[in-house]
């Protein structure tokens, strides 16, 4: 008997035997580790991140409010309520000091023939702190690299935790920003055939196409010493038809809702829910 009659033999008993085979639906769940250990910290803060790219929606705040409501119900870690930091301006009030420390340089009384210098004052800024948060807007990536800095400050890091009993810090950036496009997608179309039969035909279509771009980056900090534990960056998109209006903060929602099992990933066990197909 040759390998092809005996494959085509085979094939027939199988056939003959799913005639009388019942089909179940078996679930499971696949474990799949955290990325980080955590189960030195009992405590999490959530204390705000560095936010651009539209004002229609406060990323900031909303990733807040989200991610708690997320680590409550998903994690053993207990959530700290404390006020939202502004980062932004947390970050730039750093930036400006470095700025205006400085430098070393030799006394005038040691340089021949040089007079002393005027004694320098710092500018009266009586602005308001809302003032000066609409003065330094967020709108690309290359603004966040002004403030990416505050990340590196253990110093600030540590103090921070030291208020809420060195717990789990968790910071880091969101740009949500307006997205626009043109080109080809694919769109099924009813049709009807003479005997009045509904058929689901694919074609490729010329559209404009809206939405929004949300990119975050995750940063964990250790509160007893101000450290980066770990940090990652993802990022999402979502179009609409052109006509259709579709709110910022909604758009928001959804594309986080594709983002929250990767958050939830890093900190703590997850499980992926599926099924097979159990012969019997």
């Amino acid at each position: 008997m040759t390998a092809r009659s005996a494959a085509a033999i085979a094939s027939l008993a199988f056939l003959c035997a799913s005639g009388c085979t019942n089909f179940y639906e078996v679930p499971i769940e696949t474990p799949i580790q955290a990325k980080l250990d955590v189960s030195a910290f009992r405590r999490v803060l959530i204390a705000g991140f560095i936010s651009g790219g539209t004002d229609d929606v406060d990323a900031n705040l909303e990733t807040v409010r989200l991610l708690r409501s997320q680590l409550r119900s998903k994690t053993n870690l207990r959530v700290i309520e404390a006020e939202v930091l502004p980062l932004v301006e947390l970050a730039g009030e750093q930036a400006a000091k470095t700025a205006a420390e400085p430098a070393t340089l030799p006394a005038a009384g040691e340089i021949p023939g040089a007079q002393p210098a005027a004694p320098a004052t710092a500018p009266d800024d009586t602005r308001k702190p809302e003032d000066r948060k609409q003065e330094t807007p967020v709108r690309s990536k290359k603004d966040l690299e002004k403030f990416d800095r505050i990340f590196a400050d253990a110093a600030f890091w540590k103090k921070l935790g030291e208020e809420y009993e060195s717990p789990l810090i968790v910071t880091g950036t969101i740009m949500f920003t307006p997205h626009q496009t043109a080109g080809f997608v694919n769109v099924n179309r009813e049709v009807y055939d003479q005997l009045g039969r509904r058929q689901v035909m694919q074609s490729r279509v010329y559209q404009e196409r809206k939405g929004f771009i949300l990119e975050p980056k995750f940063v964990f900090i250790d509160g007893r010493t101000g450290a980066t534990l770990h940090s990652e960056s993802y990022r999402r998109e979502i179009l609409y038809p052109s006509a259709q209006s579709t709110p910022a903060l909604a758009s928001y929602f959804e594309l986080m809702d594709q983002l929250i099992p990767d958050f939830l990933g890093a900190l703590s066990t997850q499980k992926i829910r599926g099924t097979r197909i159990l012969l019997r």
